[in-house]
């Protein structure tokens, strides 16, 4: 008897649910509620909770707070695959006068606007959204802290700037754009802007005593795009699948994918810690493997939503506390526990459906110098150019529809390939941004920049 593939086995079962329980008993939270994503749908759903006889389930609503972005991301990329804006373009452009209008709308994306991390006081998180109605009353006087495009610092004014930006082009507020163009398309249904019943109460637990008190809930107003979300395990499932393969209604898979790209420069902290910020993503280096995701916290939630996008397993992780249990290990864990016990099994090969002769005369060995690579032809009608040894210079390359390629990501990320021939038409080499590459290292003819020594290659003697 086989196990459908769909399911997890019992003993990734257990540890799945043995890791929730240590983080909800360690980390003192009333409740914490966890679903795993695997081929594109919920396989495992788990919940400790101090309340005996109750355990919430993937339809009870957590705050979710800054995974709030990662929504308002989506709508500015969706701005922009329509035509309505570009991300090179200034925040002023199409927001006018709101004194940060010289960031870009990527490097508000990117958290490398040069922004302040919060508005001014008092907290924006424990305060009325009404003390911030304006604007102005987020930036305050002097909204900027670092240069323009230098350094990641997060912003959660920056995100309200985004918010703004939506609900200016758009015509509309950011919440009824948010429903229109992405919850109901991704059937979303338990994600809101105000809590739904059922839904988790918010509590601070006392750090020195086993005692909790309950959180204010607060509109948060204009900050909103930043933070205000309520959603359940089972929204964040649906909306992790979205992130990892995309979805014509909302975004295509290369829109997607450009969010899970680093986009912010990486400081010496972020470095050591494998971190980075894509376009309202964060990244992150751990147990060998990329994740993707972000986490969220506003007082009495916490909340995470971790992506291995390469093992095709997300996890969701929602806590009522304030601060407790660290969610970002706890759903990397979860990745790890499913891909190490359960490694995903690979599509299977399929050939091309065409075979295009003017590219099959390019595939195989190559010299740059004498440094040797390989190109080759796949299913997907990419090209690869890896090195034959080490970890030189590789990259996938998208055919332009006119005999040129360019590379997709690496070194050669934009650069372009040209095929030079002779003139009979047979390749001569290939011209990839400058850099020669020829069947033989360093082949005679007029193809190698210096040209080659006419006695050729030879010993020491």
């Amino acid at each position: 008897m086989t196990t459908p593939q769909e399911e997890l086995l019992p003993g990734t079962r257990r540890a799945l649910l043995h890791r929730i329980a240590v983080a909800q008993a360690e980390g003192r939270s009333p409740s914490l509620v966890a679903t795993v994503v695997r081929g594109g749908r919920a396989v495992w759903h788990g919940s400790r909770t101090s309340v005996d006889g109750h355990g919430p389930d993937e339809d009870v609503q957590y705050r979710i707070g800054s995974i709030t972005k990662t929504f308002t991301a989506v709508l500015v990329l969706r701005l922009r695959d329509q035509g309505v804006l570009d991300l090179s373009d200034p925040l002023e452009k199409h927001l006018p006068g709101t004194g940060a209008g010289e960031a870009t709308v990527a490097e508000l994306l990117s958290h490398t606007g040069g922004l302040a991390a919060e508005s001014p006081a008092p907290w924006w998180e424990r305060t009325p959204g009404t003390l911030r109605q304006k604007l102005t009353d987020v930036l305050g006087e002097q909204p900027f802290r670092h240069p323009i495009g230098r350094r990641f610092h997060y912003s959660n004014p920056g995100y309200t700037l985004l918010g703004a930006l939506v609900e200016k082009l758009r015509g509309a507020p950011w919440e009824e754009v948010l429903r229109r163009e992405v919850l109901e398309p991704l059937n979303l249904r338990r994600t809101s802007v105000q809590p739904q019943a059922p839904h988790a109460g918010g509590w601070a637990v006392h750090p020195w005593a086993d005692a909790m008190l309950p959180e204010p809930t607060e509109d948060l107003g204009r900050m909103a795009p930043a933070g205000q979300l309520w959603s359940t395990t089972g929204d964040l499932a649906l909306f992790a699948a979205f992130l990892t393969k995309g979805d014509d209604r909302v975004l295509g898979a290369r829109s997607v994918e450009e969010m899970r790209t680093p986009a912010a420069p990486t400081e010496v902290v972020d470095l050591v810690d494998g971190a980075t910020y894509g376009l309202g993503l964060q990244i992150q280096h751990r147990d060998g493997r990329v994740l993707v995701g972000h986490s969220g916290s506003l007082p009495g939630f916490l909340a995470n939503l971790t992506i291995s996008v390469t093992d095709d397993v997300a996890a969701v992780v929602l806590a009522n506390c304030t601060s407790g249990p660290l969610l970002a290990g706890v759903g990397a864990d979860l990745v790890r526990i499913v891909a190490e016990a359960e490694p995903r099994i690979p599509d299977p090969w399929q050939p091309l459906v065409e075979v295009d002769a003017s590219v099959m005369e390019l595939v195989g060995q190559w010299y740059w110098g004498t440094h040797a690579f390989g190109l080759r032809l796949m299913a997907d009608g990419l090209v690869s150019l890896e090195p034959l040894s080490g970890n030189g210079r590789r990259s996938r390359l998208r055919a332009n529809g006119d005999g040129t390629w360019t590379g997709l990501e690496g070194y050669y990320a934009g650069e372009l390939l040209k095929v030079v021939r002779r003139p009979d038409g047979s390749v001569s080499h290939l011209d990839l941004g400058s850099f020669v590459f020829t069947r033989q290292p360093y082949e005679e003819g007029p193809s190698v920049p210096g040209g080659v020594d006419p006695e050729g290659w030879r010993g020491i003697g």
